[in-house]
């Protein structure tokens, strides 16, 4: 079965041995790092310790981790969190003796928290391989994180039943390209919804709802705390010229509404159930065609197509559209486009450790075995320009992303890295789910994202 949401899993070196001398590491052609960055490590001693964000990659981490020590001598020990508890698992982790040499930040936000632990990579052969300013994180002069992958998300969808569903009769829309706007979708969730058993009984599929389940276990509430939450903010700051604020205003949480509701109403199971439900159910219920629309990112594509978790879809058969929330001109939206997901070296680690992580990393994204796994085994689209040379994933939903940049539509910009603090985030869910479960009212959730921001924001600042 598949390695997704591990629980924190540290796994030991995976060679004993240290090779004396890394004059063969300077002989290695181009995938060696320069020596003559500070900290040269020619004595082999330094380690790497990577704290990875990603558990759906872990399984390819630790296999790109034993690579490297095969043919290095180096040793390099990956941690990954499980889902929805980076933050306080690198917490932890930088408070132990042996702390991560390389770890992850989400933005200006999460780097505002550690940028006391970021050593410079203003001269480092990973920074030197960026093809735009835009995928560094700086603070002045000083570039204290490297974006290493550029992700995209919006509605995964099953092309197939839907087009199913479109030939039978009196279908509320000829063509999946008429879904180009929150009314059109909603109508097209409804009728499906309530002709589920039609559906199966005419195409054999065993349909449970239009959408997977909105689950709010910590496994998958991330999804709708920031990235559903990401389109009211992205909006605002559209209207308001801005790109990022002390004082949300709310402008758009009506829409926010709309598309939440329509999330945990044409669903695969009733609102109430939502606080135990997972991310993984909501996978299975996507690959196993049990649901038509799924919100989840580029990501995923690993995990939809991967043989040993038995899905019954296959890469022919999803693609992904845009969220839409019924503003006005967004037939003209694309995707949902940008990066969380920043390298970070520990400036608190011995100078051999950084000089074995920033060597860690240089082979990573220039040699043959690492591009291969970036690329090809974890599916990542990637800001460097050691890729250009044939390492692009072949990932449908990317290429989803690029037919609609293509035709001339906005991206969505991750405005959720100026999220204020994950308490934030956190109050947002728990009125997400007790408006869902009525328990609570919209009033609470309009409470908790626009006076919680300014609540958090003040604290954080």
């Amino acid at each position: 079965m598949k390695r997704k949401l591990v629980s924190l899993m540290l796994v030991a070196a995976m060679t004993a041995g240290v090779v004396a001398g890394c004059g063969s590491n300077s002989d290695s052609g181009s995938n060696s790092n320069d020596s003559s960055e500070s900290g040269d490590s020619d004595d082999g001693s330094g380690k790497v310790y990577y704290l990875n964000f990603k558990p759906e990659q872990d399984e390819a981490w630790q296999d790109l981790a034993k690579a490297y020590t095969d043919e290095t001598g180096v040793e390099v020990t990956v941690l990954t969190a499980a889902d929805g508890t980076y933050e306080s698992t690198l917490k932890s982790e930088m408070a132990k003796d042996v702390k991560p040499t390389l770890f992850q930040v989400n933005g200006p936000v999460g780097l505002a928290t550690w940028k006391d632990y970021c050593a410079d990579l203003s001269g480092s052969d990973v920074y030197s391989h960026l093809t735009s300013e835009d995928y560094a994180l700086k603070d002045g002069s000083s570039v204290l994180g490297v974006a290493y992958v550029i992700e995209t998300y919006g509605i995964i969808y099953n092309k197939t039943i839907l087009n199913d569903y479109i030939s039978m009769d009196n279908a509320v829309v000829s063509s999946i390209d008429e879904i180009n706007n929150f009314d059109t979708l909603k109508a097209v969730a409804d009728d499906i919804q309530s002709r589920l058993s039609e559906i199966n009984d005419q195409f054999g599929y065993n349909l449970k709802g239009a959408f997977t389940s909105a689950g709010m276990d910590s496994s998958s509430d991330w999804r709708f705390k920031t990235h559903l939450a990401n389109l009211p903010i992205y909006y605002e700051y559209k209207a308001d010229g801005i790109g990022s604020t002390d004082a949300i205003k709310g402008t758009y949480l009506d829409n926010y509404k709309k598309v939440w509701d329509l999330y945990i109403t044409d669903a695969t199971c009733e609102p109430g159930l939502l606080s135990s439900k997972t991310g993984d159910e909501a996978e299975s219920e996507f690959g196993m065609q049990q649901a038509v629309f799924y919100q989840n990112g580029t990501w995923e594509y690993g995990n939809l197509t991967n043989d040993e978790n038995g899905y019954e879809v296959t890469a022919d058969d999803f693609s992904m559209m845009p969220i839409y929330i019924g503003v006005d001109g967004e037939e003209n939206q694309g995707l949902c486009t940008g990066s969380e997901n920043y390298w970070c070296v520990n400036s608190q680690a011995s100078e051999d450790d950084q000089q074995a992580t920033l060597d860690f990393l240089n082979w990573v994204i220039t040699s043959d075995t690492g591009r291969d796994s970036l690329a090809n085994v974890m599916g990542f689209t990637t800001p460097f320009d050691s890729f250009a040379d044939g390492y692009v994933a072949d990932n449908c939903l990317i290429k989803a992303d690029q037919s609609y940049t293509a035709a001339g539509k906005t991206p969505v910009t991750w405005c959720f890295t100026t999220m204020p603090s994950e308490n934030w985030k956190d109050g947002v869910g728990s009125a997400l789910l007790e408006y869902a479960q009525g328990t609570g009212d919209w009033d609470g959730v309009v409470s908790a994202f626009v006076d919680g921001w300014a609540t958090e924001y003040a604290a954080a600042n």
